[in-house]
C-alpha cells in the first residue's frame, strides 16, 4: 500500500512539474511573440519614413524641373529682336553699360552733397561766409544799411 502511494505522490509531483515548464515555456512564447510584433512595428514605421522621405525628395524634383522649365519657356518665348540682342550681349558690352551706370550714380551723390552743403548754409547769404567754415559761426554780418556818418 504504502509503495503504491508512494508512487502516486511521485506522479502527481512530476505532473505538477511539468505544468510548471508549460507555463514558463507559454510565458517564453508570449514574449517572443511581443518582441517580434515590436521589431515588425519598427520595420513598418521605418518603411513609413522612407517612403514618406521619398515621396517628399520626388515632389521637390519635380517642382525643381519644373521651375527650370518655365524658366527656359519665358526665355524662349522673347520676340526675334530681342533674341538678336542677347546674343550679341558680350562681356564688353556688359561692362561698358555697369561703367556707365557707376558714373551716373556717382553724380547723383555728388549732387545730393552739394544739396546738403546748400542746406546747411541757407541762412548765410554772403559767399565769404561760406569759405569760412566753422569761423564762419563767429563770422560778424556787417549791417544791411550802412548809415551815413553824418
Amino acid at each position: 500500500m504504502q509503495k503504491k502511494k508512494k508512487k502516486k505522490e511521485e506522479g502527481r509531483r512530476k505532473k505538477k512539474k511539468k505544468k510548471k515548464k508549460k507555463k514558463e515555456k507559454k510565458k517564453k512564447e508570449k514574449k517572443r511573440k511581443k518582441k517580434k510584433k515590436k521589431r515588425k512595428r519598427k520595420k513598418r514605421k521605418r518603411k513609413k519614413r522612407k517612403r514618406k522621405r521619398k515621396r517628399k525628395r520626388k515632389k521637390k524634383r519635380k517642382r525643381k524641373r519644373k521651375k527650370k522649365k518655365m524658366k527656359k519657356m519665358m526665355k524662349t518665348t522673347t520676340t526675334t529682336k530681342k533674341k538678336k540682342k542677347m546674343k550679341t550681349t558680350t562681356t564688353k558690352k556688359k561692362k561698358k553699360r555697369r561703367r556707365r551706370l557707376a558714373k551716373r550714380k556717382e553724380k547723383e551723390r555728388e549732387g545730393e552733397r552739394e544739396r546738403k552743403a546748400e542746406g546747411k548754409w541757407k541762412g548765410k547769404e554772403k559767399e565769404g561766409e561760406r569759405s569760412l567754415g566753422i569761423a564762419g559761426l563767429f563770422y560778424e554780418r556787417p549791417p544791411l544799411i550802412a548809415r551815413a556818418p553824418y
